[in-house]
């Protein structure tokens, strides 16, 4: 069974504030999460197109994150704003079956996270036609003969942002969130293709991952890509390899649950030490600043899927991890009710998709 959401207390008394989360000497208070929330979603209907985009009228992407967000905090299908933005994804699906901006160089990213939205919003059927053209468009893109590649590629079973640029990790992580989401078990060809691409994106020496530096390093976390002799945002070490860090390691994690890891799988465990060791909400380890919120949100989804209740770091302190990051997102909240990142990397300074990602990592922070 699931871990419940941290405990509500009722403190009356001497304390009159209601629900709260408690830990370590915080006190997030329920009132204030929804309160957060509230205002977070007031900001994305102000700058919600009136043709139901957010940020640009190409931006698929960024409205499917938003759309997401919105219903992950409680709006359903046919609330106008949330309807105005499915009818723009709906209307942005190409013949192909993609869902994207017809000259998108981002086909695969696009996609995925639009099918999310309407998997989610969809959960009685209405969408069901297109995420099926979808889900056949993005098995079409993933690298296998099809692009050219032998299964002993480093690039094979993984995703770009389309067929033509190499895949990364990130864009793998939301190719296995967009099938999983639409009901794509675990054995699924697409999902065991991915498995071995993630498995060879993981820095630790293992028969599932052979590429010449898996063992240069060998600490367990993520890189960003395999592909073509492999790269990492956090840049190499001076024996060649590729340095772990957060965002990848939490999004390899979750990608291996998905393709039906256990916890007792050696890439599981190994990927679980280093979070361990680099447990922290101040920064994207490895990366400062850079990446924080998808850091967030990718983090919050992980433990979510592991049902995590309290996090045990390497030495041996519990973390209520769910009232740790919602204490951090309130602290940074913009009196407008969105988020932005100064270290304007990967889109961050955009407010719309910042926002949604915290809505995002709040809705799974409060998931029980």
């Amino acid at each position: 069974m699931r871990h419940a959401f941290i405990s509500a207390v009722s403190l009356r008394g001497a304390c009159l504030l209601g629900l709260a989360y408690l830990l370590s000497g915080l006190c997030v208070v329920a009132d204030d999460i929804t309160e957060m929330q509230k205002k977070a979603l007031q900001f994305l209907e102000v700058t919600q197109d009136p043709g139901g985009s957010w940020t640009t009228n190409e931006s698929v992407g960024i409205t499917g994150l938003v759309t997401s967000a919105l219903v992950q905090s409680g709006r359903g299908p046919d609330d106008p704003v949330v309807a105005r933005s499915l009818k723009f994804l709906v209307g942005m699906q190409q013949p192909t079956g993609g869902i994207h901006a017809p000259a998108s160089r981002h086909q695969n990213y696009e996609t995925c996270i639009a099918m999310m939205a309407l998997a989610q919003a969809g959960r009685d059927g209405r969408f069901d036609s297109q995420i099926s053209k979808a889900q056949q468009f993005l098995r079409d893109l993933q690298w296998d003969a099809g692009e050219g590649v032998e299964s002993s590629d480093g690039a094979w079973g993984g995703a770009g942002y389309d067929s033509k640029q190499r895949p990364d990790m990130s864009n793998t992580q939301f190719l296995l969130e967009a099938l999983k989401q639409s009901g794509v078990p675990a054995d699924d060809p697409a999902m065991q293709k991915a498995l071995v691409f993630i498995s060879r994106a993981q820095n630790l020496e293992s028969p599932y991952n052979t590429m010449p530096w898996a063992g240069k390093i060998n600490d367990g976390g993520f890189i960003y890509t395999p592909a073509k002799g492999g790269e990492s945002k956090a840049g190499v070490t001076d024996n060649g390899g590729h340095s772990s860090y957060g965002s990848m390691t939490y999004a390899g994690l979750k990608s291996m649950v998905y393709a039906g890891l256990k916890k007792d799988d050696p890439r599981v465990a190994a990927a679980t030490q280093w979070i361990r060791k680099n447990y922290t909400l101040k920064e994207n380890p490895g990366m400062g600043q850079q990446g924080l919120f998808y850091y967030f949100q990718t983090m919050a989804r992980t433990l979510q899927v592991l049902e995590v209740k309290n996090f045990e770091d390497s030495a041996g302190k519990s973390h209520d991890w769910r009232a740790e990051l919602t204490e951090r997102l309130k602290q940074l909240q913009q009196p407008n009710g969105s988020w932005t990142n100064p270290a304007d990397r990967w889109y961050e300074g955009d407010p719309n998709l910042v926002t949604a990602y915290c809505l995002i990592a709040i809705a799974n922070a409060r998931q029980n």
